[in-house]
């Protein structure tokens, strides 16, 4: 199944970037792409704008991200088709910056699944996830890395095993190996996933063992996951500046 990875910045004026990369040109039409959008936009934070003050432009530009509010991503079909314009979205993101994630993917690779959740966790991302159609199997694992998760009562979770396949030819060996290899895989990511969601391991695993579909209530009523309603979010209202009076 093919896929995308659309990048927008939640600035209230429409912007949005939909990346479809090659390998050999990823980095160069990214760098040109982000540049050129950035220019056009206004939405390079670090570069002050010609009708701010002298010395101000940062400043200026930091109260411009927190009116527009956070950055947004969209991770949309196979994981794996989209790993590296994933990657570098959530790069782009500052370190400790605030970010909606929305979800509509089947899953893909674990090991796909593990870099992004990393690229999350160790960077200290404030990610809001949130399930817009699917999430499933390798997907899961973002999601679960996201300090917040948002489902509607249409949202559809998959818990399954870790699948494999190889189109190469390997001997009886190899295949022992690939075999043990992804059972211990398996159960470092029910425990990771279990950890993440900070639910029982149990629970994680009676989802996996019988190849469920979880629901968007089903999530909420685990204690995974908050419900919402198809309606504007309220972290993407503009915050207004100024003091209390």
């Amino acid at each position: 199944m093919s896929g995308r990875l659309c990048y927008a910045a939640a600035d209230g004026r429409g912007f949005s970037r939909c990346a479809h990369f090659s390998w050999v040109t990823r980095l160069r039409s990214f760098r040109s792409l982000r540049s050129r959008t950035d220019t056009q936009q206004g939405l390079c934070p670090a570069v002050p704008q010609q009708n701010e003050p002298p010395g101000q432009g940062s400043s200026m530009s930091r109260e411009d991200r927190q009116r527009r509010g956070p950055v947004e991503l969209c991770l949309v079909g196979d994981i794996t088709e989209n790993a590296s314009d994933a990657c570098w979205s959530l790069l782009d993101v500052p370190p400790g910056g605030q970010c909606i994630i929305y979800f509509d993917s089947p899953g893909g690779s674990p090991y796909t699944a593990l870099a992004l959740a990393s690229l999350i966790l160790m960077r200290g991302l404030r990610a809001t996830g949130v399930v817009a159609g699917e999430c499933s199997s390798g997907a899961l694992l973002p999601f679960a890395a996201c300090g917040r998760r948002l489902v509607s009562r249409y949202s559809v979770m998959l818990f399954h095993h870790v699948k494999w396949r190889s189109e190469e030819n390997v001997n009886l060996r190899e295949a022992a190996e690939w075999a043990r290899h992804f059972a211990q895989l398996e159960t470092q990511m029910d425990q990771l996933l279990a950890q993440l969601f900070g639910c029982k391991l149990e629970t994680i695993q009676q989802w996996v063992q019988g190849s469920r579909y979880v629901t968007g209530p089903e999530l909420v009523e685990a204690g995974l996951a908050e419900l919402i309603e198809l309606e504007p979010l309220e972290i993407l209202r503009p915050k207004r500046s100024g003091r209390r009076l």
